[in-house]
């Protein structure tokens, strides 16, 4: 069986935040077996699985991404800046981290390690209301 919920998540600023609780309690209970795809519906956030308990880690993802793909770098000129300097900056570090995951169910839990979380990837200064699709496959 197959189901779709689809979740609208309130803006957050630009960094790495932890939803792994909102996904849970959007979903109402999970079944013994099954599959959850997370997929979000934008080009300038993404989704990833890290650290779930040092809020260390999640600034410094914030660092390393800023030092990859910087704003404002005259040596990348973007031509793509039409909703401002963190546009064009934003799409890229979707396209790398990527706009879903799948974690495995199992007990009627994720299936994660112990330190393991769901992070929102908001890589938009101010990027908005953020709509995410979960499927579950049982």
């Amino acid at each position: 069986m197959i189901q779709h919920f689809e979740i609208t998540l309130p803006p957050k600023e630009r960094g790495f935040h932890l939803i792994t609780d909102i996904v849970l309690k959007s979903l109402g209970g999970l079944p013994d077996t099954a599959l959850l795809n997370i997929f979000i519906k934008h080009t300038s956030a993404g989704l990833t699985i890290n650290e779930n308990c040092a809020p260390s880690v999640r600034a410094d993802f914030e660092t390393v991404f800023n030092n990859l793909v910087k704003e404002n770098d005259p040596l990348l000129n973007y031509t793509h800046t039409d909703e401002g300097d963190d546009d064009m900056p934003a799409h890229v570090k979707s396209s790398l981290v990527g706009q879903s995951i799948t974690i495995p169910v199992k007990d009627s839990r994720l299936y994660m390690g112990t330190w393991q979380g769901i992070y929102l990837c908001e890589f938009r200064n101010i990027g908005g209301p953020r709509t995410l699709v979960l499927t579950l496959y049982s």
